[in-house]
């Protein structure tokens, strides 16, 4: 695929030929998902009652230092597929029930997604584009049409907090530009009578252990981005520590710090 040949998919714009050797998301112009199945542990207007069907795309363009999925993030754990059976996955989560097909760190996959999603016959319900919000505008236009509900992460407000943990200073204004976008494309949070997302959007933001100043300043910029007030946050508190991790990392959030 030439998106590929010179890989500009995301914000870290390396350029590489995909087709030679790995982007910074670690990956090659093959398609590699490491897990793909009904996940009940997304928010509850996400996995409803039969669960979410996600696919987990192997590779990732950030790289946080605590990640909790390392494996798949930064240890490239999957297996190749094509694009056709990305569409043959897809199906098979609708008949298992999946309330939506959830895209997992899709980001550095976006055009083998669009040639599924293009190719699929057959299928009716919502699609997720769930992506730690280091996106890029170019790319997500690319997608305008095909995603149904945008689940982004804003990590951090903090550019020396973001280049410590994520390697990216420049994340609070790509992300904000990113968040823009999305929901110029589906608007703001939407549920149903039964309390489930059919479209729109909802940011997440996970709460890390001792910088509750960045925490206190995402949800600033969270809703200066969207006055209208209508745009949800789903605030975590699961941070685990993973590795060698040095303090404040290196514990959990307290109960009072949530």
């Amino acid at each position: 695929m030439n998106y590929y040949r010179e890989c500009r998919l995301c914000p870290r714009n390396c350029g590489v030929d995909r087709s030679r050797t790995v982007g910074v998301c670690g990956q090659s112009d093959k398609l590699y998902v490491a897990r793909a199945a009904l996940h009940m542990w997304e928010e509850p207007c996400i996995s409803g009652e039969s669960g979410s069907g996600t696919v987990f795309f192997s590779g990732c363009n950030l790289g946080c230092v605590y990640c909790q999925n390392r494996e798949i993030s930064s240890e490239h754990k999957g297996f190749e597929i094509t694009s056709d059976r990305l569409a043959e996955i897809f199906l098979e989560l609708q008949d298992k029930g999946a309330n939506n097909i959830n895209l997992v760190t899709p980001t550095h996959y976006v055009p083998h997604i669009i040639k599924a999603l293009d190719t699929v016959k057959g299928l009716d319900i919502p699609i997720v584009y769930n992506c730690g919000g280091y996106e890029s505008v170019e790319t997500l236009r690319e997608l305008e049409g095909l995603i149904d509900i945008y689940l982004p992460d804003y990590k951090y407000a903090d550019p020396e907090l973001a280049a410590r943990l994520s390697g990216a200073r420049d994340y609070p204004a790509v992300a904000a530009a990113a968040l823009r976008e999305m929901y110029r494309q589906v608007g703001g949070t939407k549920l149903d009578e039964d309390g489930q997302m059919g479209k729109g959007m909802l940011v997440r933001h996970l709460v890390l252990p001792g910088y509750l100043s960045n925490t206190l300043a995402a949800l600033d910029t969270i809703a200066a981005l969207f006055p209208a007030r209508d745009v949800s946050v789903s605030l975590m508190s699961q941070y685990v520590p993973m590795g060698n991790l040095p303090a404040p990392l290196d514990r959990g959030i307290t109960r009072e710090e949530y």
